[in-house]
């Protein structure tokens, strides 16, 4: 029996429920799942130590979703043992200890590439996916800014 392996990515403002996510990704034949979870820091150590109240995550949704496709496809020409794919990024004002972005891959063994596969998922995520980023403190408010400059095409 020839199962299809199933890629889910999505921007939402919803919770996310990472028992859903890992149903949907998981066929008969998986054995194993990497999961890697963002979470809101309440206290940040980029820069000067300080504390955050909430964040606020912005995101061109058309465009990031299309990136997070882009993701899934590159994980699956880098490791074609993966079976499901999971990436979602929740936007809208988050609190600390609250869960901000997911990325879980699936696949039959633990020794397939199925970690690395999950920590290619976020790196990439952070590098290309438009998804914006204020945070919230005592001290005020500032845009976070990442290092990633696209490049024509990306």
């Amino acid at each position: 029996m020839t199962e299809t392996f199933p890629t889910i990515y999505s921007i939402t403002e919803s919770e996310i429920d990472l028992n859903d996510l890992l149903a949907r990704i998981t066929l008969t034949s998986t054995g194993a799942a990497a999961i890697f979870t963002g979470m809101v820091r309440g206290v940040t150590s980029r820069g000067d130590a300080h504390e955050t109240e909430y964040l606020e995550y912005e995101s061109y949704v058309p465009m990031a979703e299309a990136k997070m496709k882009q993701v899934a496809d590159e994980i699956r020409e880098k490791w074609a043992v993966v079976e499901g794919i999971a990436i979602v990024q929740r936007i809208g004002k988050l609190y600390p200890k609250t869960p901000t972005v997911l990325i879980a891959c699936t696949a039959a063994h633990r020794d397939t590439g199925v970690f690395e596969a999950a920590r290619y998922g976020i790196d990439r995520l952070k590098e290309i996916v438009p998804v914006w980023k204020k945070e919230i403190g005592p001290d005020g408010q500032e845009w976070v800014e990442g290092d990633y400059i696209p490049k024509p095409g990306e």
